[in-house]
């Protein structure tokens, strides 16, 4: 009991002292014929002063964050809300206090006498469904539920890890265990196997005022040691089959992928092709429609490519020539008229 309690205890320790001190002067006085009346009233006030105070110290509990009390009343048989950290008055003699831990702790059996965390804690055996003998080391991470405490002090006390702890892991290993194949224990079926006891383990435990955080199987060896290095062997092989499998499968999707590329630029090729030809297609059916056009326009207007021809040449142009062997593109005739018009009338 540590802070005011304890500075109170010790405050009373010396008032003890100094009651025993009085005490032994007042005999080396009375034997030396001194008078020791004026001792007396001061003796007596140490002693008071040493029970008020050893009586008080004992009725002062500091509890820590990590702990609960549980405070128990002596004569009514009754118990009280648990208290939680903090500095508490009870009434010694008439109420009693004992203190829990509620931070979590760890209770670990295992075939390491390092790890144990009592001696007598060794791994768990147990024996599969097809006979052979494996050696759990298991570990429970707990802690005392701070609303249950009264829970804990009625039933177990101090004793809970001996007496509630250790033979209610046992049991569910055993009956968790039994169900399975020794392989199976070893290997893919222990996460399941763990799971099965952590659940069964928790609900157990808060009957009793416990909570469970986790609970964890750390090593499976088995007694029979060629046994053991028999399922390695086969687990070794799974391994390597496994990886041969993915090795394989990538090796087929790195295939897929240089296919599906391919295919792709393939794709693309040919829309490419095929852009081009459409975009050939439409100019010549463009120049086919122009064509038409112009055709059209031509054989309604035979003189339009005169017209077109003299309006594009430029305005300084005063002789054109016009090749002998081209009938189609002027008419002579028309031209010749055009001439002589023009002269006649200047004659006139």
């Amino acid at each position: 009991m540590g802070g005011i309690g304890g500075l109170l205890g010790a405050v009373a320790a010396v008032a003890f002292l100094l009651f025993l001190g009085g005490i032994g002067l007042i005999v080396v006085w009375s034997s030396q014929n001194r008078p020791v009346r004026g001792l007396i009233p001061l003796v007596v006030i140490a002693l008071i002063a040493g029970l008020g105070l050893s009586l008080v110290s004992q009725g002062v509990i500091v509890v820590e964050p990590q702990q609960v009390a549980v405070v128990f009343q002596t004569f009514t048989g009754q118990m009280e809300e648990p208290r939680r950290s903090g500095t508490h008055i009870i009434v010694p003699i008439f109420q009693e206090a004992t203190l829990y831990p509620i931070s979590f702790q760890q209770y670990t059996m295992s075939g390491s006498t390092e790890e144990v965390t009592r001696s007598g804690d060794s791994a768990v055996q147990v024996r599969t469904v097809d006979g052979q003998e494996v050696l759990l080391d298991v570990t429970v991470i707990y802690r005392i539920n701070p609303d249950k405490a009264n829970t804990v002090h009625v039933r177990w006390q101090t004793r809970y890890e001996d007496d509630l702890l250790r033979p209610v892991l046992r049991g569910f290993v055993r009956d968790a265990v039994s169900g399975y194949r020794a392989e199976a224990v070893y290997s893919d079926s222990r996460t399941e196997i763990q799971e099965s006891i952590e659940e069964a383990t928790r609900q157990r435990l808060e009957q009793e005022g416990f909570e469970v955080s986790d609970l964890i199987i750390r090593n499976v060896t088995f007694s029979n040691e060629e046994f053991a290095q028999s399922i390695e062997r086969v687990q070794i092989a799974e391994r390597q089959a496994q990886e041969a499998a993915f090795r394989v499968q990538q090796e087929e999707q790195e295939a897929e992928r240089v296919r599906v590329r391919a295919q792709g630029a393939r794709d693309a090729e040919i829309a490419r092709a095929e852009g081009e030809a459409e975009g050939i297609r439409l100019l010549a059916q463009a120049q086919a429609e122009a064509l038409s056009l112009v055709s059209e326009q031509l054989a309604a207007n035979p003189l339009l490519i005169q017209y077109e021809y003299i309006r594009n040449l430029t305005d300084d142009v005063e002789l054109v020539l016009v090749p002998s062997n081209s009938p189609f593109l002027f008419d002579l005739e028309s031209l010749k008229n055009t001439a002589t018009a023009p002269a006649a009338a200047d004659g006139n």
